[in-house]
């Protein structure tokens, strides 16, 4: 797909890299463009771009609304920015683990708007996994099963005065009494693709609505090995200035933890989404 000089090319698994993009001049057709291919592809890949704070949140709010993150330590000069970051010290990093962001919320987050400050001379990849294409490889039966399901997603597991961050050294990431729940169709129709998706994931779906623990996890454990299948995941590799968009409601994400002794920061946007039905 080309608009003008933007380049958008399919990547094998997940996603799409595009080139031709300076973020502080595109046109509004660029943005509209840059958000469809977000829609359709779960995630996009910029190699190269040279961003201040300002100019990252300024590109986001062309995307979407920003909404500011509950959770993570913040910029000092902008809240809107949210520091996921991992110091030489430190062993457990933000993100570790397959998951989609804000599952937990009512509106579930739109998508996020990540730029890399600082990475490791090496590891600190990305895995993205396509939701799209994991829906899409099910059989027909499962798939009219899963249509009549919901799935009930939590937060205090994770954040909460009891999260697990709290049993680690990211104590600031627990500890919140703000631990929001929600219910959600385990698959859903994007609002902006009209395309189905699998909408559950492994650190925030706590169980199938009407079902015993032991039969949801036996269901949710199936998925959660079929949605992370080679077929459907793409690695990720940053370098400073890289940048991804990813789409919560159609993607999983898991931040490797393989540098252990240097520092890894990123700056974080999030994009506000809308009731999923």
């Amino acid at each position: 797909m080309t608009v003008s000089t933007l380049d958008i090319r399919p990547l094998r698994g997940c996603g799409a890299l595009i080139e031709g993009l300076d973020p502080n001049r595109a046109s509004d057709r660029e943005v509209d463009a840059v958000r469809e291919a977000v829609f359709h592809r779960g995630v996009v890949f910029f190699r190269e771009t040279a961003l201040t704070p300002e100019q990252q949140i300024a590109f986001a709010r062309r995307l979407a609304p920003i909404v500011v993150n509950r959770y993570f330590p913040k910029t000092e000069r902008h809240p809107e920015i949210a520091k996921v970051e991992k110091a030489e010290a430190q062993t457990s990093n933000i993100g570790g683990g397959w998951h989609t962001d804000h599952s937990y919320d009512a509106a579930p987050a739109m998508g996020s708007v990540l730029l890399a400050v600082e990475t490791p001379p090496t590891g600190g990849d990305t895995l993205f996994a396509d939701m799209y294409a994991a829906y899409d490889a099910l059989s027909d039966g499962l798939k009219a099963t899963l249509e009549t399901l919901q799935a009930h997603h939590a937060s205090a597991h994770v954040f909460g005065t009891e999260g697990v961050y709290g049993k680690t050294d990211r104590p600031e990431l627990a500890g919140h009494a703000d631990t929001p729940e929600a219910i959600h169709p385990m698959v859903i129709r994007h609002p902006g693709s009209g395309r189905r998706a699998l909408y559950v994931n492994p650190a925030f779906t706590t169980g199938i609505v009407g079902w015993s623990r032991e039969e949801s996890f036996a269901l949710l454990g199936w998925l959660y090995q079929h949605a992370v299948k080679p077929q459907f995941v793409h690695r990720f590799s940053w370098r400073p200035g890289s940048m991804a968009i990813w789409d919560n409601r159609c993607t999983w994400h898991n931040a490797m933890n393989d540098y252990q002794g240097h520092r890894r920061l990123m700056h974080r946007i999030t994009l506000d989404g809308v009731a999923l039905g």
